[in-house]
């Protein structure tokens, strides 16, 4: 037994060790990744800039943004699950539905990434450096010879350290890839991946420095007898919320019906749309992040209504092109319009001291990430994080809150699980392939907590091997009685991994 123990922390620290050098590397190609995006938005903007003294060059500016766009959508026809935002990529992967090859998916991502988002399109960086992450993750697994289950560890270990190197949130990082991609918050999974994110950060600040991306100041608290906003705020974004998960699901139906223009070309859409933005509103585009940083400066309902209304129209169309891009930056921009919109509308009815917009323009970046993703906690700490500050979490999780409520009552589904839903996946119906290990967490009101093993409906050909429980390790048989909290590890067929994971998901619904 003690031999056993010895062994078991001898893998463990080999996995750390492993999970560090995942959040190294990825740390370096998505920090290179996020200053090449940079470097070339700005220097489309000089362009644009220069245009408005040389007409001439608009033409030019615009052949240059269509190649861009045509090169990333070819990229995209080589190898489709190279574009959008990768996230769904990444779920289906880690519950076995889909199963890609690192490297193809790696450098076109890389590649489409920086034409397409540093061109300006309303598309963010987060969503394509957590996919980044993860191939970074697989492709360290391989060099390992990793196990099946070490080999998700890391996937799910690179795809936290792209998202704390691109936002600076290693808390963030890990908190979104336990509680949206993963859906688990396994030790093996959660440590890894907080350690990966860490060294992605120290990489990262290596190079950026250790200032927070949304580095706003706001020092005042919000006033308890306030708070009735904050409940308005989250119904509000809820709704919005709601309404941007229709038109991005709804959306790409518009582009199938467009006969002359192959898929992998609809990137030609939204670059044509973007000349115009481009030349005569440079501070709008791209991500947002600047345009966060300058919305406390704007108090006209009517001109934030306007910007608002061209963000997320753009958003939509940009996304639904299939170029490599996310949402991820682009919702957290609507969120913080969507906040100076509400609390400036509030000042001038008298009902806000101005002073206070710039907390709502924070809160809301979290309450519609809460609202449409559907992770509450990773959008609290994200933002934390990406601020700056600890001193408003109360504000913060009430307004996320409140708009995840709001979505939910109006029907919303989280955004990357439906995006995985409309991907065709393969599901083998032959037990084919070697013995694989699913881990599960029981939830409390579960159709699996307080059943005995025997009583349970377990999917075909599929063995409870062990049970963690607190610091124990037990060894089930029939009689064993199974609680909340619990970390089952099951032994199942690899080829089975998708199906067992949705029959697992469906036990682990609530009892009637």
């Amino acid at each position: 037994m003690e031999s056993e123990d010895r062994q078991t922390r001898k893998s463990n620290l080999r996995l750390l060790f492993e999970a560090l050098v995942v959040g190294l590397v990825a740390g370096i190609v998505v920090g290179s990744f996020r200053w090449l995006i940079g470097q070339t938005l700005a220097m489309w903007q000089k362009g644009y800039q220069a245009a408005h003294a040389n007409p001439a060059l608009l033409w030019l500016l615009a052949g240059g943004v269509l190649a861009s766009v045509i090169v990333a959508g070819f990229l995209v026809k080589q190898q489709p699950h190279a574009g959008g935002s990768g996230i769904p990529e990444v779920e289906l992967q880690l519950q076995g539905k889909l199963q890609l090859a690192w490297w193809p998916i790696f450098w076109r991502k890389f590649i489409g990434g920086v034409l397409s988002i540093g061109s300006g399109l309303f598309l963010g960086r987060e969503g394509p450096s957590i996919q980044l992450g993860s191939t970074v993750g697989q492709g360290v697994a391989q060099g390992f010879k990793a196990s099946k289950s070490d080999s998700r560890v890391l996937l799910a270990t690179g795809a936290a350290s792209g998202l704390s190197a691109a936002f600076g949130a290693p808390l963030g990082g890990a908190m979104f890839i336990v509680e949206e991609v993963f859906h688990n918050f396994s030790p093996r999974v959660w440590l890894n991946a907080l350690a990966g994110a860490i060294m992605a950060n120290f990489v990262v600040s290596n190079v950026f420095g250790q200032t927070p991306v949304l580095a706003i100041d706001y020092k005042h608290n919000f006033p308890i007898l306030q708070y009735w906003q904050l409940l308005l705020l989250g119904a509000f974004l809820g709704l919005i919320g709601r309404f941007y998960q229709w038109g991005l699901l709804n959306f790409s139906h518009v582009y199938q019906k467009i006969p002359v223009l192959p898929r992998w070309l609809h990137g030609i859409i939204p670059a044509l749309i973007l000349v115009p933005v481009m030349y005569y509103f440079p501070g709008y585009v791209g991500g947002g992040n600047n345009l966060i940083l300058s919305l406390n400066q704007i108090h006209a309902v009517n001109v934030l209504v306007l910007i608002f209304l061209l963000r997320i129209s753009f958003s939509i169309v940009s996304y639904d092109s299939g170029l490599p891009g996310g949402i991820f930056l682009p919702i957290l921009t609507m969120g913080a319009l969507l906040g100076a919109v509400y609390g400036q509308f509030m000042v001038d009815l008298g009902l806000l001291d101005q002073k206070l917009v710039v907390n709502l323009i924070i809160f809301s970046m979290a309450g519609l990430f809460s609202a449409i993703v559907r992770s509450p906690f990773t959008a609290i700490m994200l933002i934390a994080e990406m601020v700056g500050s600890l001193l408003h979490l109360m504000p913060l999780a009430v307004v996320s809150v409140a708009a995840y409520v709001v979505n939910e009552l109006l029907g919303g589904v989280p955004i990357y699980e439906s995006l995985a839903g409309r991907m065709q996946t393969k599901e083998d119906n032959d037990y084919v392939g070697e013995a694989d290990q699913l881990t599960i967490s029981i939830y409390e009101g579960s159709q699996l907590a307080d059943h005995q093993v025997k009583d349970i409906a377990w999917p075909d050909r599929t063995l409870v091997r062990v049970i963690h429980r607190g610091q124990k390790d037990i060894i089930p048989n029939g009689n064993t009685k199974l609680l909340a909290g619990d970390l089952l590890v099951l032994e199942i067929d690899e080829n089975q991994r998708g199906l067992v994971y949705d029959k697992m998901a469906r036990l682990q619904e609530a009892k009637e």
